[in-house]
């Protein structure tokens, strides 16, 4: 692997340094220099383009190219005439200064060469055949050969170091705007040019009264000819794995036109390649519809789906289906209509290991070994309507509607070294509605209004079930002597304990209901500031009801009555909150600077009933916020933010009854608690420098929380049993992230840096202990982007990872170097292989480490043929499990996680 790497930077340096730099101004006749201007190089013998750049504000030019050569330069700017001079390069850098003459030349243009990258105002403006090498497949490869584009750990698309919200085809959304569904599936044959929509707004009469710059938009320009009619391609293939056969069928089919388009995904697969996870899904219905503030008010609803445990990069087995259709209409210019439908049936195994050390060896609680196996099947539908209608240019309607259910089933056999054997299971039937009406009218050019409603209701209804055990001896007869580990804990639930197995059962059933509204005014002073008054309201209401029980022999349902709580198991709780707030902001424009400052005021009332009890809470609360902007150069920024939030928990640490999170976590809320506060500061630096492809970005992050919202937990063994208070001491984190990114030539060189700090107050036992977490972690990498050779990335991946548990201190290290391998071979083969290396250790502990390698060879008579051939393998190196060590605030672990085996798949390719 060292000497890999070693020839890779061989290479690299080789391919840097073996160039002739060219380099000097561009000016207009009168001595003025011009900023972003074009400057080509054209090799003379192949006719290919060798190098490109833009004038920087003082007009300087610089460009790499290979050493005796001859060249044809051009340099273009707007209004004026084109420069052409061939250029013969020797062995010794060149200085050229240029003079561009003024002049209508519109009827005398040619077009020589396409910029690969241009910039059009906010737009900035890729074009994809520049920097594709032939090795593409989906628009995910495209994107990652751009420069200041990346692909983040979480599959998001990343421009400029912010994520993008929303992505585009031809000016439609793609499935709701969702990136990764876009970059997994269309493929790159069809992509024309990526434009970069920075200070993205989709309502223009807001475009100039809000702060939109962390707003970034992709849209997909499609080739000339793709703009009336199917296209796509359709996968099948299968093979033979370990324990059974493998199967795969995909096929992706997109239509567009100027008036409607029509997208189709589909997936049956048992090779483990996922095209939308479970997760993805649930996050279906982002993007923005508009840049909208937020109020300071955060009210958490909780989330009562089932935890899966499983995903498709820790699971034993896998198999999937999926079928996603997409569309947009647009009848008029005023009237367009979109929407999507998502169906998908996941079913997947998976196997981990544990050994759990507590690090508070005062707690007394015993270090244990686990074993799970999961089983996991989930039926997800997704259906979203959307229209937006806009008949002039003074007025803006939106409204979307969005429906969610499923049905989820999660089997777990769970084996304890404390507890014994336990199988679990658990079941959820939840559905959602969320709706959404937007109207924007603009009186005159000083008056704005924007009204927003969201409603969501939801309704969710998991049911638990836990089956253990009751004889440690082993011989079918109860001995009052031979106690169980669960015992203490079936003795305080109030359980019948003369059993052979204790199995519990809790249903649970969760309601909510919320509105949030808000009329917006915004008065236009000049062209440099504006007022901004908002009017508000957030209207929730949760239901609460569960039931504990446990199952006799006899299959009745015995309801226990537990001897702590006040003896209180089941729930029905009624939770209602209201917020009405006033807020004022003025933005204002001076030099450099944009500054934004502003504050709410908040009306609040919360009340909850259980158990024949009222409980309620009304009071007002000013929350400040304020945001300022350098805008240094056009590409070069700076912004603080500050806010200050106040934060309301959901029902379920309300209510006073028992919940079973599992059968060895037990909470129960308290009704009198009251909201968190938090104090949120954030400054963010962004560089994109066109002149020398040096990008640069880098975020800091802190938040304090006062009355923080925390858990008070009790051990017996290793069972929990916990509830909630607000706690006087403040949690505190601290995140700090870097990006530098610069291009040589055909070399792309990036280092990423990121800090974490966190700050948490703990209490178990009524005992309180500070503990602290300090991650820092460097990613160094070097990607080439050659036409005709192969192309490298190399990677390095080191992170350390400190955590403080009062006078007990843990440090995990992580190396993970990482090697990708890309070839086109004599314009018909395409190799492509990645590796990995991970190495995890423990200071002065042991280390583990475990080794992820896949590769692909297809064939294709050329690019222009429909069949394509592929011969894939995955885990090459038969890799079982992986190992990851971590700490938490309670204790130190080793988790083993079982992985899929070598799949070897052949698949046929038809491109439509």
């Amino acid at each position: 692997m060292r000497t890999l790497f070693v020839l890779v930077l061989l290479c690299v340096v080789q391919s840097t340094f073996a160039q002739v730099e060219l380099k000097g101004t561009v000016k207009d006749s009168v001595g003025n220099p011009l900023e972003l201007a074009n400057v080509v190089a054209i090799n003379q013998e192949t006719k290919i383009l060798q190098a490109y750049g833009t004038t920087d504000a003082k007009g300087n030019y610089k460009l790499n190219l290979s050493k005796n050569t001859e060249f044809k330069l051009t340099v273009s700017y707007i209004g004026m005439e084109d420069y052409e001079e061939v250029i013969s390069v020797g062995e010794t850098d060149i200085s050229k200064n240029v003079v561009l003459k003024f002049g209508n030349t519109l009827d005398e243009v040619q077009i020589t060469y396409e910029m690969p990258v241009t910039v059009k105002g906010d737009t900035l403006i890729y074009n994809a055949e520049s920097f594709n090498t032939g090795t593409e497949r989906k628009l995910e490869d495209v994107l990652q050969n751009l420069p200041g584009v990346e692909i983040n750990e979480e599959g998001q698309v990343e421009v400029e170091g912010k994520v993008v919200n929303k992505l585009m085809v031809n000016g439609k959304d793609f499935f709701d705007g969702d990136t990764k569904v876009a970059t997994k599936n269309i493929p790159s044959k069809a992509v024309d040019k990526i434009q970069v929509l920075r200070n993205y707004s989709e309502v223009g009469q807001l475009r100039g009264v809000t702060n939109n710059q962390d707003n970034v938009a992709l849209n997909i320009k499609l080739k000339e000819g793709k703009e009336s009619f199917w296209f796509g391609n359709v996968t099948a293939g299968g093979g033979f794995s370990p324990d059974e056969g493998l199967y795969l069928a995909q096929p992706k089919l997109f239509y567009y036109s100027p008036k409607y388009s029509i997208n189709f995904i589909g997936d049956i697969n048992n090779t483990g390649e996922v095209a939308l996870s479970r997760r993805d899904i649930r996050g279906f219905g982002g993007g923005f519809r508009a840049p909208s503030r937020t109020s300071g008010t955060s009210i958490n609803l909780g989330n009562n789906d089932l935890s899966f445990l499983t995903n498709q990069n820790n699971a034993t087995a896998i198999q999937n289906k999926l079928g996603a259709a997409n569309f947009s209409y647009s009848p008029n210019k005023s009237l367009d209509i979109s929407g999507f439908a998502i169906f998908n049936v996941s079913r997947l195994s998976s196997r981990q290991s544990n050994f759990i050390q507590y690090t508070d060896a005062d707690l007394g609680i015993p270090d244990e070994s686990t074993d799970e196996n999961n089983e996991e099947k989930s039926d997800q539908g997704l259906l979203k309507l959307s229209a937006s209608y806009k008949p002039n240019v003074n007025n803006q309607i939106d409204y979307d509607i969005l429906g969610r259910i499923s049905k989820d089933v999660q089997d777990q056999n769970f084996a304890s070294s404390i507890l014994g054997t336990t199988t679990e299971a658990e079941d959820a039937t939840p559905y959602s509605i969320n709706q959404s009406l937007k109207y924007y009218y603009t009186l005159d050019e000083d008056n704005i209004f924007a009204l927003e409603v969201d409603h969501l209701l939801r309704d969710e209804d998991p049911f638990y079930n836990a089956r253990l055990i009751n004889d440690p001896g082993n011989n079918n007869e109860v001995d009052p002597n031979d106690r169980d580990p669960f015992d203490n804990t079936a003795e305080a639930l109030g359980l019948d304990t003369s059993l052979l197995n204790y199995n519990l059962g809790q249903n649970r059933r969760i309601k909510s209901n919320q509105l949030d509204a808000k009329l917006d005014y915004f008065y236009i002073i000049n062209a440099k500031s504006n007022l901004n008054v908002t009017l508000g309201t957030i209207f929730s209401q949760q239901k609460f009801n569960s039931r504990l029980f446990q199952f006799l022999d006899n299959n009745a349902q015995f309801d226990p009555t537990p001897t702590f709580n006040e003896g209180r198991a089941t729930n029905d709780t009624e939770y209602t909150f209201s917020d009405v707030y006033l807020g004022f902001h003025y933005r204002f424009k001076t030099g450099k600077f944009i500054f934004t400052p502003g504050f709410s005021v908040h009306s609040y009332v919360n009340e909850n009933s259980q158990f024949n009890q009222e409980f309620d809470e009304s009071f007002f609360r000013l929350l400040p916020d304020f945001e300022t902007r350098i805008q240094f150069k056009k590409n070069e920024s700076l912004t603080f933010r500050y806010d200050m939030q106040n934060q309301f928990t959901d029902v379920t640490r309300l209510a006073q009854g028992l919940v079973l999170n599992n059968f060895n976590s037990i909470q129960f809320g308290e009704p009198e608690l009251q909201n968190a506060l938090s104090h949120n500061l954030s400054l963010f630096y962004s560089s994109f420098n066109l002149f020398n492809y040096t990008n640069i970005f880098a975020r800091l992050a802190y938040s304090k929380n006062i009355d923080q919202i925390r858990g008070l937990t009790n051990f017996d063994n290793v069972i929990t049993t916990s509830t909630f208070f607000n706690s006087n001491f403040a949690d505190e984190n601290f995140s700090a992230f870097g990006r530098i990114q610069r291009t040589f030539g055909k070399v792309r060189a990036t280092m990423n840096t990121s800090f974490n700090y966190t700050k948490i107050n703990q209490f178990i036992q009524d005992r309180r202990s500070v503990n602290e977490g300090f991650t820092q972690s460097y990613r160094p990498g070097l990607r080439t982007n050659f036409k005709k050779a192969p192309n490298v990335s190399v990677q390095y991946n080191y992170s350390i990872t400190t955590n403080t548990q009062g006078s007990n201190k843990t440090t995990f290290y992580t190396n993970a170097p990482s090697i990708d391998f890309d070839a086109y071979i004599w314009k018909s083969l395409t190799f492509v292989t990645d590796y990995t290396y991970t190495r995890q250790s423990r200071k002065d502990g042991p280390s583990q480490s475990f080794d992820t390698w896949n590769a692909s060879l297809s064939y294709r008579k050329d690019k222009d043929a429909k069949w394509e051939y592929t011969l894939r393998a995955t885990n090459i190196l038969d890799v079982t499990s992986r190992v990851n060590n971590r700490a938490t605030n309670l204790f130190v672990s080793s988790t083993e996680t079982f992985i899929l085996p070598r799949f070897i798949t052949f698949r046929l390719r038809y491109v439509l």
